[in-house]
């Protein structure tokens, strides 16, 4: 009798845990954007847009001169072009702000949605935060010394840390994600694509270059941050944003995401130092149990700084390029 009793229970609450993760969780993740920018408009009126400062897919960053006491803010203006996309950016919404202040990840001041942006023509979501100096991407360009590359990296493992501790995963670790104020520390951003592990549907998403090799089997965990984040330290130990060789070849996407499952990866550059490569290679194991967990990453990288950096001539590098 308590078997039968208990006969197909678990089947049944996996069943509601899917309706909760894919119904219920993003409705009320919405409802709680909706009111909360109705509270922030109320308060702090309607922000102003300035000069436009970056565009991605799906929205435009202006800047913002002040709005709620916070200047200078950067604001991201997104017009979601179906349910699926209102749903994330709820999300985005959410995780932002349940999130504690947290000094490696880009704060959330507001948000306010705009039934009448471009003259009424469709409706769009002002997310109002922090402003930094620029994106990885840029800062690369712009040449950055070895020094500040490796506190980069560091930051970012701390923020990446931090959401896990939290339950989080990023899923979309990559340079124009990483931001940096005038001092070129770095901070995460674009929560857009951010899941709590337990919820994590299986779904493909983030930036090709960048994805660990079992986001397309659908069945992964926070360890495809670390993925990112050694491919990310390729680019960061390279000191430009090139593509790898092994990725340039590539002729589409489908082509990338192939070589990767066969185990493709970043050439080694002369520039390297031997133990940024080894750790390199440590986080896109394609194995994701092989990669180190980013408690051990941190004094690793730590370590590194202190060895190239902090007492050159009792410690000459390896390779490692200090001139770009």
């Amino acid at each position: 009798q308590l078997e039968d009793g208990h006969w197909g229970r678990l089947e049944r609450t996996e069943d509601l845990w899917l309706r909760v993760r894919k119904e219920h969780a993003p409705r009320l993740a919405r409802l709680a954007l909706e009111s909360r920018s109705l509270q922030d408009v109320l308060l702090h009126g309607k922000p102003r847009l300035g000069r436009e400062l970056g565009r991605g897919q799906y929205g435009v960053v202006y800047l913002c001169d002040t709005w709620g006491g916070h200047f200078p803010c950067a604001l991201k203006s997104v017009v979601p072009p179906d349910e699926k996309h209102w749903n994330d950016l709820a999300l985005e919404f959410h995780y932002m702000r349940s999130l504690q202040s947290h000094e490696r990840l880009v704060q959330l001041h507001g948000s306010v949605i705009d039934y009448g942006y471009g003259g009424g023509s469709s409706i769009a979501v002002l997310l109002i935060m922090e402003r930094l100096h620029r994106d990885l991407y840029t800062g690369l360009k712009a040449g950055l010394e070895l020094e500040p590359r490796l506190q980069i990296a560091l930051d970012v493992v701390e923020g990446i840390r931090y959401l896990h501790s939290q339950g989080l995963v990023h899923r979309d670790i990559k340079l124009k994600n990483v931001l940096l104020d005038k001092k070129n520390r770095a901070k995460i951003t674009d929560l857009g694509f951010c899941k709590p592990e337990a919820m994590m549907s299986g779904s493909i998403v983030g930036t090709p270059i960048h994805m660990a090799p079992e986001l397309f089997t659908g069945k992964y965990d926070n360890s495809v941050d670390v993925y990112a984040f050694g491919i990310l330290f390729w680019y960061l130990c390279s000191g430009h944003v090139k593509l790898p060789e092994a990725f340039e070849r590539c002729a589409s996407k489908d082509h990338l995401w192939n070589n990767v499952r066969r185990g493709v990866r970043p050439e080694r550059l002369p520039v390297f130092d031997e133990e940024c490569w080894q750790l390199m290679e440590a986080c896109w194991d394609g194995d994701p149990s092989q990669r180190p967990l980013l408690g051990i990453v941190q004094p690793m990288l730590q370590g590194i700084m202190d060895r190239l950096c902090r007492a050159p001539s009792q410690h000459p590098h390896h390779g490692l390029d200090d001139s770009t």
